[in-house]
């Protein structure tokens, strides 16, 4: 059992700034150990019969919903189940126990990035749409507007001078 395979360089990448890797290669060698030395019923054995459970909080950034923190709860083993048959699955169930959680780590900031950075994409497409599309519409009708309202006044002084005019005429 080795970690290889096209998916593990960026696994590497990612787990590796957190130490999450080296868990990783642990909780597997622990594993290879465990399973040579009891069999792989063995492996079945030291499961417990609970299951871990990972909670995710959410937070927002940037109008953006993205997870934000990751909470981990071990699998409790209960006083009637049996305990790994050999050292070497009670030290990978450790490590393996260290590795999920290293991995949701990794997840839940993987997604927070990825959500982020289809947002600036999004943000900068529209960015584009205001100054090539919107903006110079809208100052042409701007322009539009205020020559409307120039000759609007223009008009009205015209016709006051009239009436002014036509009073004194009288």
């Amino acid at each position: 059992m080795t970690l290889s395979g096209p998916w593990s360089s960026g696994l590497r990448a990612g787990l590796g700034g957190a130490g999450g890797w080296e868990r990783l290669v642990e909780a597997d060698g622990w594993l290879g150990r465990g399973v040579l030395l009891g069999g792989e019923g063995a492996l079945g054995e030291a499961a417990p019969v609970d299951r871990g459970r990972v909670d995710i909080g959410w937070a927002t950034l940037m109008g953006v919903r993205h997870p934000a923190t990751v909470s981990w709860t071990d699998p409790v083993r209960s006083p009637g189940e049996r305990t790994p048959p050999n050292t070497a699955l009670a030290h990978a169930e450790a490590a393996c126990r260290a590795a999920v959680q290293a991995a949701a780590q990794y997840a839940a900031h993987q997604a927070a990035a990825e959500l982020l950075a289809a947002e600036a994409v999004r943000t900068r497409q529209r960015v584009r749409a205001l100054r090539r599309r919107w903006i110079p519409r809208l100052r042409g009708e701007l322009q539009a507007v205020e020559l409307a309202l120039e000759e609007g006044e223009h008009e009205d002084a015209v016709r006051r001078r009239w009436a002014a005019s036509r009073r004194g005429a009288r």
